[in-house]
């Protein structure tokens, strides 16, 4: 946040430097010649009126940057001031303060009240435009002679100022008799000397306007709702792209008054901006929204956005920057207080959903086709072709080592480009049943086919229940393998095309690790002894080794066809 603009004594001042950094200077508009502040009473005035109606500290750190104590728009000012050469302990001292009345979303500004000697003490008042030019009876001339107040100029030059995307704030000073000790907001409404406007900017993070351009892709509607001059908002949410290539239409909290209840909700769907809005229109906003059947995400930092961040589906704080209130009334911290990590966030969502319809798309099947298999085989009065203890084995061992991996599955790339899901959709789409039972008939073939050949030509029915199974588990493999990213991560397809060769190796490494240890539980439980007794199972040649995975071959063209059927 840096003060870019200053207007006082009806002229024009820009700033120089950025951050919080003190280094900079305050130049005229129309030259490059350093304003002498002393020579400038209106131009100090304005900027002592912002140094000293600020609850804000600056503390420089040891490499050199400057930390933040309180408010970023207050700081903003702090430096302006020092850029102008004022002393902070040297004002305090001189004028020191007596009484405040904080800032508050409800009146729009900030007072304070200080001691200038015994003759006077003196009100500092900061806020909106539009609080404090109402108040305001006259104006500081540059020499700091008392003129008429020329409230049309000013708020041509507010407007000049915000559609540059400026933060503007205004200042007004009052002169008090000394017996008055205590400042309360009826003493602040008149009378007030207008002593100029300070124009800062916080240009919205390249990261946040990527995320916006994310979200709009993905179906998500970003509306902004600000405390800003509406100008100001509309600039900065152009600059942001929340129109999505068409102009950004905006509301002000006046605006907002004068619309009757189905207009409100019109417009709280239509608009993209909301500036200069009350807590209670905040809060109206989101039943608005949710009205028409939006699940609607809130963000917020303080006291006043608590009620929107209660009444919102998902409630966001602010971790760095919000109120204890703010933090205890929403369903989520934002710890970096950034926009774009609510976006990961949605991407994150998406992924861990379609990873957990893909284990159910892994599991139900070789469920169903174990189950139909049983079924069957009871139902014709025939030998199981699988035994409950090895059922056990196949859910409990092989299933974790090839379904747990599934969760640890990348993005695909394609998340964000998706329209959000009907909330009230059944997990089971008719499309995802159609795939579970296309792979179990073919597992119930497989299974009880490789059962029967074998038992028939051997006459060994250990040896068919064993083969039977690593046939079913080949078949599973080939399986996994068209669920999973493995095989278009190693290509560089989709997402992976923006991965060197580590990070696509590292992004496969699950479903390598959880396939490899799949494989060698198989190989004891049909090669070692021990298991063998167990298990009632027998160990197998190199042919019959190849003959199961001969026969699992058909579930890469099984799989192709579910693929299509269902394109999760």
């Amino acid at each position: 946040m840096t003060v870019q603009a200053i207007y006082a004594g009806s002229r024009l001042y820009r700033v120089t430097g950025s951050g919080y950094s003190p280094q900079g200077q305050i130049l005229p508009q129309e030259d490059d010649s350093p304003v002498e502040i002393r020579q400038s009473p209106a131009l100090e005035a304005c900027l002592v009126a912002g140094w000293l109606c600020n609850d804000t500290r600056l503390q420089p750190k040891d490499n050199g940057q400057w930390e933040v104590v309180g408010d970023p728009t207050e700081a903003a000012l702090l430096v302006a001031a020092q850029k102008g050469g004022l002393d902070r302990e040297d004002l305090q001292r001189r004028r020191p303060r007596l009484d405040s009345i904080p800032f508050e979303s409800e009146f729009q500004y900030m007072a304070t009240l200080h001691r200038l000697g015994p003759e006077e003490h003196c009100i500092y008042v900061k806020g909106s435009v539009e609080a404090l030019l109402p108040r305001c009876g006259s104006q500081m001339g540059f020499q700091g002679e008392i003129q008429p107040l020329e409230a049309e100029r000013i708020r041509q030059q507010v407007e000049a100022l915000a559609r540059q995307g400026l933060r503007v704030l205004a200042f007004a000073q009052k002169t008090v008799p000394p017996s008055q000790t205590q400042v309360d907001h009826p003493d602040l409404q008149e009378g007030l000397i207008f002593l100029g406007l300070q124009g800062m900017i916080d240009p919205p993070r390249p990261e946040a306007i990527a995320a916006v351009r994310s979200c709009q892709t993905a179906g998500i509607q970003v509306k902004m709702i600000t405390g800003d001059h509406v100008l100001t908002a509309q600039a900065i949410a152009e600059q942001m792209g929340l129109g999505g290539g068409k102009p950004v239409k905006a509301y002000s909290g006046r605006d907002l008054e004068q619309l009757g209840p189905e207009e409100f909700v019109t417009a709280a769907n239509e608009g993209s901006v909301f500036a200069r809005v009350v807590p209670e229109q905040k809060l109206r906003l989101v039943e608005a929204l949710q009205s028409r059947g939006q699940i609607v995400a809130m963000t917020g930092d303080g006291v006043n956005d608590a009620p929107a961040l209660k009444q919102a589906d998902v409630g966001i704080a602010m971790g760095r920057g919000g109120t204890e209130v703010a933090k205890a009334a929403a369903d989520m911290i934002l710890t970096d207080d950034n926009f774009a990590s609510i976006e990961a966030a949605v991407e994150e969502g998406r992924t861990v959903y379609n990873n957990l319809l893909k284990a159910i798309a892994f599991i139900l099947p070789v469920n169903g086709g174990e189950s139909m298999t049983i079924l069957l085989s009871v139902l014709l009065n025939r030998e199981l072709p699988i035994l409950a203890i090895q059922v056990l084995w196949l859910n409990m061992i092989n299933s974790i080592t090839m379904t747990v991996p599934l969760s640890f599955e990348p993005s695909t790339g394609r998340e964000m480009t998706q329209p959000p899901r009907d909330p009230n959709a059944n997990l089971l789409s008719p499309r995802l049943l159609q795939r579970i039972l296309l792979v179990s008939v073919f597992n119930w073939i497989l299974i009880f086919g490789v059962f029967e050949y074998i038992e028939q030509t051997t006459g060994n029915i250990d040896l068919a229940r064993s083969m039977a199974i690593q046939a079913l588990v080949i078949g599973r493999i080939f399986y996994l393998l068209s669920l999973s990213q493995a095989i278009p991560t190693l290509l560089g397809r989709g997402r992976a095309s923006q991965l060197d060769r580590h990070e696509r190796l590292m992004d496969t490494a699950a479903i390598a690790i959880g396939i490899g240890a799949a494989i060698l539980l198989q190989i004891l439980f049909s090669q070692w002894g021990v298991m063998n007794i167990i298990f009632d199972t027998a160990p197998l040649s190199w042919d019959q080794w190849g003959f199961c995975l001969l026969v699992s071959l058909p579930m890469i063209v099984v799989s192709a066809v579910a693929n299509r059927v269902d394109p999760e």
